[in-house]
Formats: C-alpha cells, sequence, structure tokens
C-alpha cells in the first residue's frame, strides 16, 4: 500500500486499470488528453527543479515558478519514447528551457511520435536554447567521459509497456545507467512492468520517479528511487466509478506533487 506524509492511504492501480481511468476521464469527465499531457510536463518540469536542487552545482531555486541559477544553468538531458509518457517528457522539457536550464532532448524514436506528442515537439522547438538529438547520436553528443549532466529525465516507456526494452529504448536505458548522471523517471522507470513491478530485461536505475494520477501496484521501492504522486487534473469522480471500485480521497490537498511511502501489507497465515 502507499501512503501520503500525513497517512493518508492511496490506492494502487494494475496498468489495466489506469487505461480504464484514461477511458473514463477521455468519455465522461475530462480532462482531455492535451490538458493531461500539460499538466504532466509542468509537473515533471517542476519536480526536475527540485531533482536538481538538492543534487546539483550551482545550486537552483525555485521562487513564484521561476528558476534562479547562481552561476551556469545545471545540464538536463530528457530521453523520450513516441507515447504519452514521451509527450510529457517533451512538454517538461520545454518548461525547463524557458526558465533557462541546459536542456537536451533526445527522442527515441522520431517517426513513433504520435500527434499530441508531436504538438508537444513543435512547441519545444521554439523554446530558447534547445538541441535536440535522436538516439542513435546520443553517445557521440554525450560520451560518458563528457562533461556531468546534472539530470537525466527518463520519459521513455510508459505503465502500457510491459515488454522487455528493445532497440533505442534498450539503448537509451543502457547509456543512461552508465551515465553519472541521477535518473527522474515519468511515471515508471522504463523497463519495468507496471502491475507486477517485474523486470524482464533492462529497467531504468532511476533515483526519483514521479508517477501519474495513482501509484501503480507494480512500484516497488527498490527500483522507484524516492517515489512522487502528480495530479494530472483528473476529478475524483472518475476514480470512484463502478468499473473501478476504488476507495479514493484525494492526497492533493496540500499540493499537486506528494511524496508517497511504500508499505508492505504482512497478513497473518494463521
Amino acid at each position: 500500500m502507499f501512503l501520503t506524509e500525513s497517512g493518508l492511504s492511496v490506492p494502487a492501480v494494475t496498468a489495466d486499470q489506469m487505461v480504464e481511468v484514461d477511458r473514463i476521464a477521455l468519455e465522461e469527465t475530462g480532462p482531455n488528453r492535451f490538458q493531461m499531457m500539460e499538466n504532466t510536463g509542468r509537473h515533471l518540469a517542476l519536480q526536475a527543479v527540485d531533482c536538481l536542487q538538492s543534487t546539483s552545482k550551482p545550486k537552483v531555486s525555485l521562487e513564484a515558478d521561476k528558476v534562479s541559477v547562481s552561476s551556469s544553468s545545471p545540464r538536463v538531458v530528457v530521453l523520450a519514447g513516441g507515447g504519452m509518457n514521451g509527450g510529457g517528457g517533451i512538454c517538461a522539457a520545454r518548461h525547463l528551457a524557458n526558465q533557462g536550464l541546459e536542456v537536451y532532448l533526445c527522442l527515441s524514436n522520431a517517426a513513433a511520435l504520435t500527434d499530441i506528442s508531436l504538438w508537444q515537439y513543435h512547441l519545444f522547438q521554439d523554446s530558447p536554447g534547445v538541441e535536440v538529438t535522436v538516439a542513435e547520436l546520443l553517445s557521440d553528443r554525450w560520451p560518458l567521459e563528457h562533461e556531468p549532466i546534472d539530470l537525466i529525465v527518463d520519459a521513455l516507456m510508459g505503465c502500457r509497456v510491459p515488454k522487455a526494452p528493445q532497440g533505442n529504448d534498450l539503448s537509451l536505458i543502457q547509456w543512461a545507467n552508465h551515465s553519472a548522471g541521477p535518473v527522474l523517471s515519468l511515471d515508471i522507470p522504463s523497463g519495468m512492468d507496471a502491475t507486477q513491478g517485474n523486470t524482464p530485461g533492462a529497467v531504468m536505475q532511476a533515483r526519483w520517479t514521479m508517477t501519474l494520477a495513482l501509484p501503480k501496484t507494480g512500484l516497488h521501492p527498490d527500483k522507484t528511487g524516492e517515489l512522487i504522486l502528480a495530479d494530472i487534473g483528473i476529478p475524483a469522480k472518475t476514480y470512484r466509478a463502478k468499473s473501478l471500485k476504488l476507495s479514493y480521497r484525494s492526497p492533493f490537498m496540500r499540493g499537486c506533487r506528494v511524496p508517497l511511502q511504500y508499505k508492505k501489507i504482512i497478513t497473518d497465515a494463521a
């Protein structure tokens, strides 16, 4: 089970249940995919700043939703897949670039970008001072002995991808895991099965994971690092639908991103 810092229990969902949450939101309650992706990207950018604030030099501070950097800007590499996770990563890259960070976007498969993710990519291209590369060229642009990377944002594979990483996704996970830069994963660490927590192949070694809407049942703390839950604007009515049967109280009363603690449930076999 998952608990907020105040002790509120937050229900966890399987990947199939999260698909049902999305369906209800899109067909009945809202928000739409554009709104959810924008909310995701903005919260991911704010979480990235929090991560930088705790690890990077020079120090980063966030005041009135703006980043203040004491000297040179932190360097952030965003790894983006083609689906909703990738679109959220691209959106976060835009927000970080707009706030003055040194942002590099690496696309796992540019041809696979969905319409909504492609829309985010067009917005990103108009951001100041950004650089875009593709998976095949990332190790040339950022060899491991290169200048350090302050943060890697993992937005490659979402909770609907239970298979082992292959191709560019695999090479980018391996690159990130061998890099000295700490990793912030979006929703789940890429390569992890969201429902069971299995890792059928390579998996991103995340220092933090910002999961969306509700925690997933496979998010075990030994594989997620610090776990943060982000509100993407889905109303409570959605979670209370008969098809989900969730006991839900909003965990976002004190903010739109809340740390979660994992508590193992021990049952009496007798």
